[in-house]
């Protein structure tokens, strides 16, 4: 555990190689946490990988912990890890939420970021927002919608951020956990191209649900705590460094063609289009092209 400051400790492991290619891999919510799938990512003998539970979920703790959890924290947390690995640059993974992670450190410390890995790009603007929570994926799965609209009074479901915000963050804590649980298993039930009644029942688990929704809620009502489209605005301070964009044709939560925008407005970076493939990183066609990826770069140097 690393002590972080106002009040945070963030679990940490390192895996692979010491001294090998460094890398660190930002997990996706935000809220979700690292697994032992994800150290699947990289090759043991190649690298020397950093992963972390980021501040409020996982095995960090406290739990579920909104104080002094925002974007720019985390941003922060990730040079603190840099320096107490001992390393100059290295290379950073995201996927969903870590994608947005990864851009927001990336262009604040691009000196520090040798190659760049993104999948499943998520912008945090307000029409990434809005798509998710408004209008877009309820037209695409109007059954599932229905059940995401349900702890919400109809009063409120004209901003289902908001509403979701005054119950997760209440007192009420039958009702915050109803509200937890419809919010991860909406996410849950939305993300892969073919239904997975085993994540949506990992998503629903009390523990687990709390902190995903908390933290992811509160990052979307707070606009990730960035200005509008800043990601896509700054990706011009991304040149010269070598990135790779994997991107499920149809994934729904986060739809292609923000990845498309981004390739297009980051010098040198290369798409790759995933047929067949929705927006988690181990479908068939993602986890190819993810693993090809950190091949390809720790065969580079």
């Amino acid at each position: 555990m690393l002590d972080v400051g106002d009040g945070h400790h963030i679990y940490y492991e390192r895996c692979g190689t010491p001294g090998a290619k460094p890398a660190v891999f930002l997990h996706g919510g935000p809220g979700a946490g690292c697994s032992p799938t994800h150290r699947q990512l990289f090759d043991p003998a190649r690298y020397d990988v950093l992963l972390f539970d980021q501040r409020g979920c996982g095995r960090s703790t406290p739990h579920a912990e909104l104080g002094a959890n925002t974007t720019w924290h985390l941003v922060a947390d990730i040079e603190r890890l840099r320096e107490m690995a001992g390393v100059e640059r290295w290379l950073v993974f995201g996927g969903s939420w870590g994608s947005t992670l990864s851009l927001s450190y990336a262009e604040t410390h691009p000196e520090r970021v040798s190659e760049l890995i993104l999948r499943g790009i998520f912008l945090g603007a307000d029409r990434d927002v809005d798509w998710y929570y408004k209008f877009g994926v309820s037209q695409i799965y109007p059954d599932k919608w229905e059940a995401f609209l349900a702890p919400v009074p109809p009063a409120e479901r004209w901003d289902l951020v908001a509403a979701y915000n005054r119950i997760l963050t209440g007192n009420d804590r039958a009702a915050q956990l109803e509200a937890a649980k419809a919010w991860s298993v909406w996410e849950a039930g939305t993300i892969t191209l073919l239904p997975d009644e085993e994540l949506s029942a990992n998503f629903g688990e009390d523990h687990y649900a709390i902190a995903f929704a908390r933290i992811e809620n509160h990052y979307f009502f707070n606009d990730c705590w960035l200005e509008p489209d800043q990601l896509l605005r700054d990706a011009g301070r991304l040149a010269g460094i070598p990135g790779t964009i994997v991107h499920g044709r149809y994934d729904i939560p986060c739809p292609l063609r923000r990845a498309w925008e981004l390739h297009q407005s980051w010098p040198g970076s290369d798409l790759r289009i995933v047929e067949g493939a929705g927006h988690v990183f181990n479908e068939p066609g993602i986890l190819h092209e993810l693993i090809e990826a950190t091949d390809r770069y720790a065969r580079s140097g």
